[in-house]
């Protein structure tokens, strides 16, 4: 006849604690978490026509957040960006001025599509409930109203 009862189970603590895994190796940090994405939009969770009506907001380094509607990149004003384009076409620079110039007018660029973290927030929520998609809003999209 067993005796064994059931143990409770165990908490990830104990588990980590009965691996041996309860402190990183010598000279490694603690893990750092960090948010790189938001999704801002006026439709709920599981709506059908969520992800036309959304605005992301992304992380791109150095303190900086970038605001796209679909694929594109948008400004302050709302003006939209399929991303930076160098005027001189698709082809690297190819001498010290043209990257000079190249740097400058992505410069440019980066100043209009870069915002803080709150700017872009901003921008965002403000755009979220403006959007349409072939011709319907928002609220049409909320009331089911067919294109």
């Amino acid at each position: 006849m067993s005796t064994d009862q059931p143990r409770p189970a165990m908490t990830m603590r104990e588990i980590r604690e009965h691996l041996g895994h309860t402190l990183p190796p010598a000279g490694v940090p603690d893990p750092t978490v960090q948010t790189t994405g938001y999704l801002i939009s006026c439709l709920p969770e599981g709506h059908d026509e969520r992800w036309t009506f959304t605005v992301r907001v992304s992380y791109r380094g150095e303190g900086m957040w970038s605001v796209q509607c679909r694929s594109q990149y948008v400004d302050a004003d709302g003006k939209r960006s399929p991303g930076f384009c160098w005027s001189r076409g698709p082809q690297e620079p190819a001498t010290q001025v043209e990257m000079d110039e190249f740097d400058a007018e992505q410069a440019v660029w980066l100043k209009a599509y870069r915002f803080d973290h709150v700017t872009a927030l901003r921008i965002a929520k403000e755009l979220a409930p403006t959007l349409t998609y072939r011709g319907r809003t928002v609220a049409e999209a909320l009331a089911g109203v067919a294109a």
